[in-house]
């Protein structure tokens, strides 16, 4: 599968992205497990997608979102049930609790609001925590929202590589154009910039590869095949530890993050 990577990957922070649909948690869950298999862990795996299942792709299994303890520490909070402690410091118990630890790497998983508000507070008290627990972990991978909205809330900060999930239709790679461009509007830091066209039913890249690097100034823009072994996962358990060692994609994936 054709690779237009020319530089090994030395970064930190992955973040990923792209519109809903197009394997973008199955490719975060793909790295966090490749990272450990060659060596690079432990892994803070962050499931900022609502409607991800993260969890499940790595082979655990989250009992208590942000938007879960949220709502936890709200409720105890209005009963008198915290007497000599904050309520930021409450959260940030709460959402520490929330973490699943695994052999080498740990997830948490943002969920949903479970009652009215909005994710304002949690949101700047995630930040916060995230901030102290990252620095605990040589490498943090973050499945994002469609679109870009939590790392326009700075929820992960100096993220080395964004990462773009897109299909192979000139639509779902104009789609990463708008993302670059909505990127940058937001202000949005990072070192370097990937495009992962996911589901290829050949070997080449899209004719559009070449003007979608252009246009988002991309240092990689990667081909993933089209693969039945992943569908089947996807099918029956979701769990990506059974993806066997010789399948074409971890190839690739290993490739990429060779160096870091």
């Amino acid at each position: 599968m054709v690779n237009s990577c020319q530089e090994n990957m030395k970064n930190k922070t992955i973040a990923i992205t792209g519109k809903g649909g197009v394997g973008k948690t199955t490719i975060a869950g793909l790295f966090v497990l490749r990272m450990i298999q060659n060596g690079l862990n432990p892994v803070l795996a962050v499931d900022a997608d609502p409607n991800s299942c993260l969890d499940a792709c790595l082979g655990v299994k989250v009992e208590k979102s942000v938007g879960k303890v949220r709502e936890e520490a709200r409720e105890i909070a209005s009963k008198g049930l915290a007497a000599g402690i904050s309520k930021q410091e409450l959260l940030e118990m709460k959402i520490a609790e929330s973490l699943v630890e695994a052999d080498d790497f740990d997830l948490i998983a943002m969920g949903r609001p479970e009652g009215p508000g909005c994710y304002c507070y949690a949101n700047n008290v995630l930040k916060q925590v995230l901030g102290t627990i990252a620095e605990n972990y040589p490498y943090v991978v973050l499945d994002n929202e469609a679109g870009l909205e939590n790392l326009s809330r700075r929820i992960v900060q100096n993220v080395d590589w964004l990462i773009a999930v897109a299909d192979p239709s000139r639509r779902g790679l104009e789609t990463v154009i708008r993302l670059n461009e909505l990127a940058k509007e937001m202000g949005i830091k990072y070192e370097k910039f990937a495009v992962f066209i996911n589901r290829l039913r050949k070997p080449e890249l899209p004719a559009f590869a070449d003007e979608l690097k252009k246009l988002t100034n991309a240092d990689c823009i990667i081909g993933l095949p089209d693969d039945s072994e992943l569908a089947e996962i996807a099918e029956t358990t979701g769990d990506l530890s059974n993806v066997s060692s010789g399948n074409e994609i971890i190839k690739i994936i290993d490739e990429f993050i060779k160096g870091i």
